[in-house]
């Protein structure tokens, strides 16, 4: 090996040794602060969706298609709607659900235990009913031809959905409202498809719902012949008295413009739908979900315009900081250059790396020190040496001739010692002093010789 390249590995080794204890404690306090951030998000969430083909099964499809390419798979748990959803996420088994505002009577450990990620959509209150029912008299007096307050539900048969769904519970407030006894209405609580079957074959004379309009029975039942949509000519009202509502409007023609369906602008009252977590679920999937959100839920519909969703209106719980931040400003900065883990990796670390930083850049200080004194070491070792042979020497305790043999090896490997050029003065010292310890054994040896010849006759 060429004794130029030597001399490097030997410079890089002792270097090494000397930064290593620095690298090591550096190291440590990485894995320390990975463990206690735990920036990485765990690989599998679980969503609470709604009824099958309702518009919470369909966004819960494509949440799961979008945070796939992320490595997340998502698990959706159907359930019948927004009141078990509720109940899923106080009880800790789901980590997210869909929930419309006014579902439930909210609790207080709801202020701690759950967070909201934004509103996402509204959804009208969708009253369905056939024309054919009004046609039957009651109490010997003809109903009126279309349905304007729900006071004239009275007598129907009317399905209000599961439990579950948390539209029982809305209805009763609203029935409750128009004075209107429950126990005069034939009120049923099928899910959303055997109840549209049974209204399509005549054995419902209406049906109540809150969806989104991406369900596919709200799309159904708008453009089947013989179900009219309830108007709500006191919309306004209702938002007054229930501040869970919102008045909106299903524009004519929005459903089908050359059949001009809906015939005439239709009043109705809306619940927000927010997407809703438990508080310890890990922040990089709160942050996965609120941007899956702006991009799923930002369009234009039949009730908001472009980019009115997601908002931070009408949540009744905190909004977590990580869909408040995407929210108002989007996407962070890296993530918009960087791959995902590697952008939320360096925001969850950024500031355990700065307290790292502060803390090793005072003990960085002593790597210099330890390699100087490293590399003189393997000079300096060689003094003890050194000395002992002229200790010997004073004390007469070996001959001359012994320690010079003794000397010439020390030389022999003073030699053969490598250190860097910077340190190559004080090998050269080391090589001069040991020549003059050789010189002072080369004369004692000579003094002894002198003093043992015979002394010649006169």
């Amino acid at each position: 090996m060429p004794k130029a390249l030597r001399n490097t590995l030997l410079s890089l080794r002792d270097l090494a040794v000397s930064i290593g204890p620095f690298l090591l404690l550096a190291a440590g306090l990485l894995a320390l602060a990975y463990w206690w951030l735990n920036p990485n998000p765990p690989k599998t969430v679980t969503l609470a969706t709604g009824p099958a083909q309702s518009a919470y099964d369909e966004f819960g499809k494509r949440y799961a298609r979008a945070l796939k390419p992320y490595g997340i798979e998502v698990k959706l748990l159907p359930s019948e709607g927004s009141s078990e959803n509720l109940e899923l996420l106080r009880s800790g088994q789901v980590d997210l659900g869909f929930v419309q505002g006014g579902t439930n009577e909210r609790q207080m450990a709801d202020e701690e235990d759950i967070e909201s990620l934004g509103s996402l959509f509204v959804e009208p209150l969708w009253l369905f009913y056939r024309e054919a029912a009004l046609a039957k008299p009651t109490k010997g007096r003809l109903r009126a031809r279309t349905l304007s307050n729900l006071s004239q539900l009275q007598g129907l048969r009317v399905n209000v959905g599961t439990a579950g769904s948390g539209v029982p519970n809305l209805m009763a407030r609203l029935l409750e409202a128009n004075r209107l006894d429950a126990r005069k209405i034939q009120l049923s609580q099928l899910s959303q498809t055997p109840a549209v079957t049974a209204l399509l074959a005549g054995e419902l004379d209406a049906v109540v719902f809150a969806s989104a309009p991406e369900s596919v029975m709200v799309q159904l039942l708008l453009q089947a012949p013989g179900i009219r949509l309830l108007d709500f000519p006191q919309s306004e009202a209702y938002a007054r008295r229930f501040p869970f509502l919102t008045p909106t409007t299903l524009p004519r023609g929005v459903v089908d413009l050359a059949g001009d369906v809906p015939p005439q602008n239709m009043r109705m009252v809306a619940t927000t739908t927010a997407l809703l977590t438990r508080a310890d679920t890990h922040p990089a999937l709160l942050q996965l979900f609120s941007q899956t959100a702006q991009s799923l839920h930002s369009d234009a519909g039949w009730f908001n315009r472009a980019r009115q969703f997601p908002n931070l209106d009408h949540n009744e719980l905190p909004v977590a900081k990580q869909a408040e931040r995407t929210i108002k400003n989007g996407p962070p900065l890296m993530q918009r250059y960087l791959p995902f883990w590697l952008a939320n990796l360096i925001d969850r670390m950024w500031l355990a790396l700065g307290a790292i930083l502060v803390l090793l850049l005072p003990l960085s200080r002593v790597v210099p020190p330890l390699y100087n004194l490293r590399v003189r070491s393997r000079v300096f070792r060689w003094y003890g040496q050194l000395r002992d042979i002229e200790q010997r020497l004073d004390d007469g305790i070996d001959p001359p001739a012994l320690l010079l043999t003794e000397t010439d090896e020390l030389d022999r490997v003073a030699g053969q010692i490598a250190v860097p050029l910077s340190f190559t003065d004080e090998l050269y010292a080391l090589r001069a002093n040991i020549q003059l310890v050789r010189q002072r054994l080369l004369r004692a040896e000579s003094g002894d010789a002198r003093a043992s010849a015979p002394v010649p006759l006169a």
